[in-house]
Order: structure tokens, then sequence, then C-alpha cells
């Protein structure tokens, strides 16, 4: 990888992860190519990007089993990611208790309202899949499909990313959320996936 050194990245980001996550957290060999794919897109490695397919003016979408790593290695690419490619991270379950509170602002909040005077902010919304149609005053509202719609709007107009992490399949994703945001999502993210057995590294 021109200009950097990835072993010496890897083993930092392992560090940093034994400092966040605990002695147990270990970067497996197996992940490496996660790990690279990963580090060329927040490092904006734009060589490299073109040679391993990656869409620079997309966003990410991290799939695999539970407890694989995604979160922890969505989390550390905030570490290394140059200053324009910091993101703010979200669980999914956080967005569905927002809403639950405060109704369709929350829709507004992370779409229309996601902007700062840079720009558009990129936003890391952890776990799709987590939540369910949640009702407000009666109102039953499949909340992180209108979030998602409303930020591929703004993907078109503004380039505004978003990266996901999730366990589900596009199959599922299509019946969870509708063709129409799985249609949407082809275009906003770049696809990378673990290996459907992956150990669940939780336990």
């Amino acid at each position: 990888m021109a200009g950097y050194d990835f072993t010496w990245l890897t083993l930092q980001l392992e560090k940093y992860g034994k400092q966040n996550f605990g002695d147990h957290f270990h970067i497996h060999q197996e992940n490496h190519d996660i790990i690279r794919r990963l580090l060329v897109y927040f490092l904006e490695d734009v060589p490299q990007a073109r040679h391993l397919g990656i869409d620079l003016t997309k966003g990410i979408l991290l799939t695999g089993p539970i407890g694989c790593g995604k979160t922890d290695l969505m989390t550390l690419m905030r570490l290394a990611a140059k200053p324009e490619r910091i993101f703010t991270i979200k669980t999914i379950r956080d967005v569905s208790f927002e809403f639950i509170q405060e109704g369709y602002e929350v829709v507004h909040r992370y779409s229309k309202l996601s902007f700062n005077p840079k720009g558009p902010r990129t936003v890391f919304f952890d776990d799709l899949g987590a939540e369910q149609a949640l009702k407000y005053y009666g109102n039953e509202c499949n909340v992180m499909a209108e979030i998602l719609l409303s930020r591929y709007d703004l993907y078109i107009s503004f380039d505004m990313l978003t990266h996901l992490t999730t366990n589900l399949s596009a199959t599922e994703i299509e019946t969870m959320y509708g063709p129409r945001v799985r249609s949407r999502m082809r275009e906003m993210f770049n696809l990378i996936p673990f290996n459907e057995s992956s150990d669940d590294r939780r336990i």
C-alpha cells in the first residue's frame, strides 16, 4: 500500500482496540483483507481503491454475522481516517429510542438537518436491522427506511455519505425495508462482507 505500512497500521489498530475494548481484542489474519479495504477507503488511497474496486464517493456497508467485529473495526477507523472522512456513530437502537420520544423530527435530524459548516455530515449507523417498525402517536414508521431514502436524495444532491453495519442478507434487507431501499443502497455503498462462517468473537 503506497505511502504507509499496512502491517504497522494493523498493529496500531490492534493496540488501540485493546485499550478501548479490552485485552481480548485481536485482529485476526483472516480479516486482514477487510482491514485493508477499510484503510484504503478511509485514507483515500486512490490507486489502491481503483485496484480493489472501491468507490471513494460512496459509503461503507460492512456486513457479517453477529459478533464478528464489525462495530469495533468501524469504530477504530475513526482513528485512522483522514479528517474529511471522520464520521459520527449512532446505533440503530438509539435512533429508534429517539423516534419513540421525538417522532418524525428524528428523520430530519439524520437527513436534511445533517449538515455542519463544512458540508454534509457523515453518519455511521450501527446494526441495521436491530430495530422494529415503530409507532409515534399511533402512526407506524419504518424509521431507518425513511432516513436512508432521505440520505440517498442528499447523497445525490450534496454527496452526503452514510456508513452501515448489518448482519442482514440482501434478501432480508429487502423484506424489512422494501425494494426501493435495497436499490438505493446499491448506489450508496461499497459492500465489504465478512465471511458468513466468521466466529462470534464476543464469546
